[in-house]
């Protein structure tokens, strides 16, 4: 597998294969994102997922794969602060706003800081169609986050203090994307990094949760909290998986924006799986939105 991800990497195979690992991305993110914020505190669900990623990831690691060597290790351990931060970040923010509202601004927030993170890195560019593209992506985005801030009743009043929360949850998108496009061009076999960046920043949360757990009077279900973990694991791999192989083979600024396109399956998770409200308006901004991912991916 990792000798046909080299072998496409810079060519139009790579290019079309990105896109639909981005996509994937998109789709998977937004499962996994409903997982964490749905009925069981956000802090022991990232946790329980963080478990799993851990247990199911390490056999692979030691086993299946080459293990890092050298300056290889420095880029798999960089990972563990920055996304511990984006980690605190997102159940901070769902433990106090809804998720069709947290959400779209997280993930809104990523796309331009990414394509400056690209331009500064790897020295990517956007042509002036695709930064309309961008454009477009973004308000539809935003919109979607105001609309729902003007209508969702739960939460209000922690309401605002989540969307900060959210806006600078959102630079941290960019800051790790960018950091593990960086990384995973820079372990000669991809999987090598795929596999430890599962274990390595994935041994922070379940302190935490376990932390919180012992405080906590009432506790979720353990089986419960497993089901969680083990599903929210085995997503992650095909979500956070997906959109690195797709740095790796093309464009950082094109994959990230493509993945933002989760928001458009929040939407309709929130909707269809979390009952919260959905409207002509809401689905003429997630129509805006996926208009503008097709923008820029035909606009490259």
């Amino acid at each position: 597998m990792s000798d046909w991800i080299l072998s496409i990497e810079g060519t139009p195979a790579g290019h079309t294969a990105a896109m639909i690992l981005a996509l994937t991305a998109a789709l998977l993110h937004a499962i996994f994102g409903s997982l964490q914020k749905g009925r069981i505190d956000p802090w022991l669900s990232r946790g329980a997922i963080d478990s799993a990623q851990v247990l199911l990831a390490l056999p692979l690691a030691l086993f299946l794969v080459p293990w890092p060597e050298g300056h290889e290790w420095l880029l798999v351990l960089g990972a563990l602060p920055i996304h511990f931060c984006y980690k605190v970040g997102m159940a901070l923010a769902y433990s106090r706003g809804a998720f069709t509202v947290v959400y779209p601004i997280v993930r809104g927030m990523g796309p331009v800081f990414t394509v400056i993170g690209a331009y500064l890195v790897f020295g990517e560019t956007f042509s002036l169609t695709q930064w309309l593209g961008v454009l477009a992506l973004m308000t539809g985005i935003f919109g979607l986050a105001v609309y729902n801030l003007k209508t969702i009743k739960v939460d209000r009043d922690t309401l605002v203090p989540a969307l900060w929360l959210a806006a600078g949850t959102g630079g941290l998108v960019a800051v790790y994307t960018t950091y593990d496009a960086f990384a995973i061009r820079g372990t000669p076999n991809p999987f090598t990094f795929l596999a430890w960046f599962f274990v390595v920043a994935s041994v922070d949360m379940p302190i935490v949760a376990a932390l919180r757990w012992r405080r906590m009077t009432d506790r979720p279900p353990l089986a419960r909290l497993v089901r969680l973990g083990v599903t929210g694991a085995i997503i992650a791999f095909g979500s956070f998986g997906s959109v690195m192989l797709a740095t790796r083979l093309d464009k950082v600024g094109e994959a990230a924006v493509l993945r933002e396109t989760s928001t458009v399956f929040a939407a309709l998770i929130g909707w269809l799986v979390l009952r919260e409200t959905v409207g002509p308006r809401r689905i003429a901004l997630m129509s805006l939105i996926a208009v503008g991912a097709v923008i820029v991916e035909l606009g490259g």
